[in-house]
């Protein structure tokens, strides 16, 4: 069955023009193509990359955030109480009103006592500035040595220059050491993003960053298999060219660097704008959309590349829109760039009279029902 299964998704003509197929990638007279057991090196690469990760964030990343005044927040820790905490886990992080008055029966807690209790719970769980910025210089150093290396393989080939030469000789494409060395680092890369997403930081945009990692292992991996590796060479440069910038600017928005922050973003949102919204649109989607049908009836292959481009287009689009927002209120108003898809500790601005109110409270009616007295009522605001 599995047989059966395997030879009809790799029908030539699924893949293929009309008139070409699997016979000539077979290696011959010294030219070498890609082929589809090659994709199965990114998994021991996603796995060292996951190892060099976690030695990286120790003895570079940890280091460099306390060079750079990387400063933790200080979050003070909820008393325990086993029913607050189990309608946390069980049932919502955020409960309503009605939910909040049958806690404060349940408890013996103020409604105040209880608002302060979930919302020191959730800035609990929330990740740290340090986990945030060993994340961010990971993903800088990994982005930025893989722009290098893509441009330094890139810099002398003709479809650089003029795309269409991508398509010169289609699908009979001789595949070169360093596009081997640039498909299988980068599949590996994001493979890992995919391996250690439960345990990343996790943001508004989690879904979107899901499907992206997706599609473009995909991607990757489809243009690799049916020879798309020109094309696929240029998407990855065009992708890599701005997000060090980002990751850059994450890591001194974390230090508290400002202005450094802020005019990495703004040159970050300009490179982003052009390549994933002007070239990547207009150049490259253009010269694997409109311009093979001049050359070959378009097949089920085509349309499937295409569709991930457009997908990736779509959350290009997506990005751009919060992007540009944050731009606009940095440009006119001078404010902090900030990243929308972080969630952000909570704060109370009545938490100095609510505790006070406590303290009342404490001294009319003694200690708290089911044993817990009030807790942390002479801490300052730290959340």
């Amino acid at each position: 069955m599995l047989s059966g299964l395997s030879e009809w998704f790799w029908q030539e003509r699924l893949w293929f023009p009309e008139g070409l197929g699997w016979a000539d990638l077979e290696d011959r007279d010294g030219r070498v193509y890609a082929k589809a057991h090659d994709l199965w090196v990114a998994l021991p690469i996603a796995l060292v990359f996951l190892i060099v990760r976690q030695i990286f964030e120790r003895t570079v990343a940890t280091p460099l955030a306390s060079l750079l005044g990387v400063k933790e927040t200080v979050r003070l820790k909820v008393p325990h109480n086993s029913t607050l905490e189990s309608y946390y886990c069980n049932i919502t992080k955020s409960p309503t009103q009605t939910s909040i008055a049958s806690l404060c029966k349940q408890t013996g807690y103020s409604e105040r006592q209880v608002q302060r209790w979930f919302r020191r719970r959730r800035n609990q769980d929330r990740p740290s500035l340090l986990k945030k910025f060993r994340e961010a210089s990971w993903r800088f150093t990994f982005y930025l040595l893989a722009f290098i290396a893509g441009l330094a393989a890139l810099i002398d080939k003709p479809w650089l220059y003029d795309l269409k030469e991508m398509w010169q000789g289609f699908p009979v494409l001789t595949l070169l050491p360093s596009q081997y060395w640039y498909y299988m680092i980068e599949l590996g890369f994001y493979s890992s993003l995919l391996f250690s997403v439960a345990s990343d930081v996790k943001r508004k945009d989690f879904k979107e960053q899901i499907v992206h990692h997706v599609a473009t292992i995909l991607l990757i991996s489809f243009s690799w298999c049916v020879n798309y590796i020109r094309a696929g060479t240029l998407i990855m440069l065009v992708h890599d060219s701005s997000d060090y910038f980002l990751e850059s600017a994450k890591m001194f928005n974390y230090a508290g660097w400002r202005n450094a922050c802020n005019y990495i973003f703004i040159v970050f949102a300009a490179i982003f704008i052009i390549t994933r919204l002007v070239i990547f649109p207009f150049w490259i989607i253009y010269c694997t959309w409109v311009y093979p049908v001049t050359i070959y009836e378009p097949f089920f292959g085509y349309y499937f590349f295409n569709g991930l481009l457009m997908t990736l287009q779509c959350l290009h689009i997506f990005w751009a829109v919060l992007i540009i927002r944050i731009a606009i209120r940095f440009l006119t108003n001078n404010e902090k760039v900030d990243d929308e898809r972080s969630d952000k500790d909570e704060t109370d601005e009545s938490e100095e009279e609510g505790e006070e109110e406590d303290k009342k409270d404490m001294k009319k009616n003694g200690p708290v029902q089911n044993g817990h007295t009030v807790h942390n009522n002479n801490h300052r605001k730290t959340e």
